[in-house]
């Protein structure tokens, strides 16, 4: 029996989880002398490299003194908790890794709490001793309280801490004394980390994870929960709803550094990955071909944000995507539903449009940048909070908001989230910064980062999770300003952007495509403004020696597909194609918009 250590690294976004695993990588020696890896090897899609995030969990291994360490790289994000929750179940403990500045952040909290639940072994990791103004001690008191709040065992609170710096590459069990590696974790893992016990019987395992292959389809990828898996054994598929299905297992790996290997058997207590098995989905058991037992299903928080997709129906659709109408849409919202477990898809009255559920803003927006690049076109609305009713009370999700800031603008701030319906419950010094804590609903969370950032000087440190569903918060103020809107279709031109640029702030440049009803700029007033910007200068032979003055024209202002959906209001979409985000009004004729303003007020 081949010895195993199932371990998963859940910390904040940022406190250094990827790096960690690159050093053990690098450590335990997975790569050739001289093999180029660069760095963060694990996020290895375009957009987690864009953006430094951590998106989807990924499964390597490392040999250390002859055991074979399984470990599980998580999001930090709560958007993401949805793959955190899942992963979980195939550990037997948790690297909780804790910036030694920042110290316990609210997704800390967050995914500390799902790892305890599962009654999980944690080994506490301080990481970056190595920053100015760090805080080691406070930080362990922080992470005791922590785990003391969330009801943890007495086990559970007779935690081991190592403390170091993962950029640096060095371990120690006291910061003051740095070492030369990291094996002082390696060896902490070893000791305090129980092997996966080992259960006899019929086979049970659950498929937490997803892969696929051009080559051979859907790979299933879970832990091994009782009993042996064998190549071309034949096998049931329990559902979740506890249906049956015959299957047969044709090709069995586990996983061995970055890749994996190709196995005839795999025992309880180990990762593996499975290909044969059709129509499975994430939480489904792998069960015995005769007497199929199944395993709890895993249960994952509710999402609290929606919005409609729907299909591009602007003057320019089909010009820049591949993918365009109502089936493609359809075909890859419910593709996503299979390997996305927070995400819920619902048909609307309208066979064009579907609204879509998730975690919160950066959930929504990863999907629909993932679909961007694919090469599918699409419009999406303003995001709504789920509101539900309990006890005959409207009530909507409110969340936990953690600002830190530097101390002569935290009064903005708390300004800035008081009006958006937010409490304030903690107000304290954190080094030079002020530490802040609001309740907030989650819409005043929407469009709030960008108001802060500025107010701010983008020095704010913001970071949010879901608390509870609380009554009803009343009435939050939307967008101040209204915004400039096209009468045309046709091409900007200089001349034009410069005569108005005295009514607002554009988002465009000259010398491009518009259209009738799209939003190019924010009016200084708080009401639409319905501008030509297409109106050229009249070229004649005349010319009078004052009159002709140099165009200068301000920048645009350029927005993110995130800050897009913070920005749009009620009555308005963002256009999404492979080249362009583009806003607009959902009526692009301005006599329409007249006729169907009410709609939207009481929204």
């Amino acid at each position: 029996m081949q010895k195993i250590r199932n371990i998963a690294i859940i910390a904040h976004v940022d406190h250094g989880k990827t790096t960690l695993v690159d050093k053990i990588l690098h450590s335990c020696a997975i790569f050739r002398d001289g093999q180029e890896t660069g760095e963060l090897i694990l996020d290895n899609n375009d957009l987690e490299r864009e953006r430094g995030i951590t998106i989807v969990s990924k499964n390597v291994s490392v040999m250390y003194k002859d055991v074979k360490i399984n470990i599980i790289d998580t999001p930090g994000h709560a958007d993401f908790g949805g793959e955190v929750e899942r992963v979980l179940k195939m550990a037997d403990g948790v690297l909780l890794l804790c910036d030694a500045f920042e110290g316990a952040m609210p997704q800390t909290r967050f995914v500390t709490q799902k790892a305890l639940a599962l009654g999980l072994k944690p080994i506490v990791v301080v990481n970056k001793v190595d920053k100015e103004n760090c805080r080691p001690e406070e930080v362990y008191e922080q992470i005791f309280e922590l785990f003391f709040n969330l009801e943890a065992t007495e086990d559970q609170l007779d935690f081991p801490v190592i403390y170091g710096s993962s950029k640096q590459g060095w371990m120690s069990t006291d910061y003051k004394q740095p070492t030369e590696d990291i094996f002082p974790l390696m060896d902490a893992i070893l000791a305090n980390i129980q092997p996966p016990p080992i259960s006899e019987g019929t086979l049970q395992m659950q498929i937490t994870s997803l892969d696929y292959s051009s080559f051979v389809g859907r790979i299933a990828i879970g832990r091994v929960a009782r009993g042996t898996i064998k190549e071309n054994m034949p096998v049931s598929l329990v559902k979740r709803d506890g249906t049956i299905q015959k299957s047969r297992i044709k090709e069995l790996y586990t996983f061995e550094g970055l890749g994996k290997v190709k196995a005839t058997s795999v025992s309880a207590g180990d990762i593996c990955a499975v290909v044969g098995i059709d129509g499975f989905d994430i939480g489904d058991t792998i069960a015995d071909f005769d007497k199929p037992e199944q395993l709890e299903v895993i249960h994952i928080d509710e999402p609290t944000m929606n919005m409609l997709f729907t299909i591009n129906t602007s003057p320019f659709f089909g010009k820049e995507g591949k993918f365009v109408t109502s089936r493609h849409l359809r075909d890859r919202l419910y593709k996503e539903m299979e390997k996305n477990l927070a995400l819920k898809v619902v048909e609307t009255e309208s066979p064009d449009s579907y609204l879509v559920y998730g975690r919160g803003i950066l959930h929504l927006s990863v999907l629909i940048e993932t679909m961007r690049r694919e090469g599918y076109e699409l419009q999406v609305g303003q995001p709504q909070v789920i509101v539900k009713e309990i006890d005959g009370v409207k009530c909507e999700p409110v969340e936990t908001l953690i600002v830190d800031v530097p101390g002569e603008v935290a009064g903005k701030v708390i300004e800035l989230v008081t009006q958006r319906k937010g409490d304030l419950l903690v107000m304290e010094p954190k080094g030079d910064l002020q530490h802040l804590e609001f309740d907030i609903p989650a819409r005043g969370i929407i469009g709030l980062r960008n108001n802060v950032l500025t107010a701010t000087g983008g020095e704010a440190i913001m970071a949010h999770r879901f608390k509870a569903y609380e009554p009803w918060k009343g009435q939050i103020p939307g967008r101040l300003n209204g915004v400039l809107v096209s009468m045309d279709t046709g091409k900007t031109t200089a001349f034009a952007i410069d005569k108005l640029q005295d009514r607002g702030r554009f988002h465009i440049d000259p010398g491009v495509d518009v259209y009738e009803g799209q939003v190019l700029g924010e009016h200084i007033r708080d009401n639409d403004l319905v501008i030509n910007l297409t109106k050229g200068k009249q070229l004649t032979n005349m010319r009078a020696s004052g009159s002709d003055t140099n165009v200068r024209i301000a920048p645009a202002i350029k927005f993110s597909l995130e800050e897009s959906m913070e920005y749009i209001q009620a009555d308005e979409y963002i256009e999404v194609t492979p080249q362009s985000i583009r806003m607009r009004k959902i009526y692009l004729n301005e006599n329409e918009r007249r006729i169907n303003a009410k709609k939207f007020q009481s929204q």
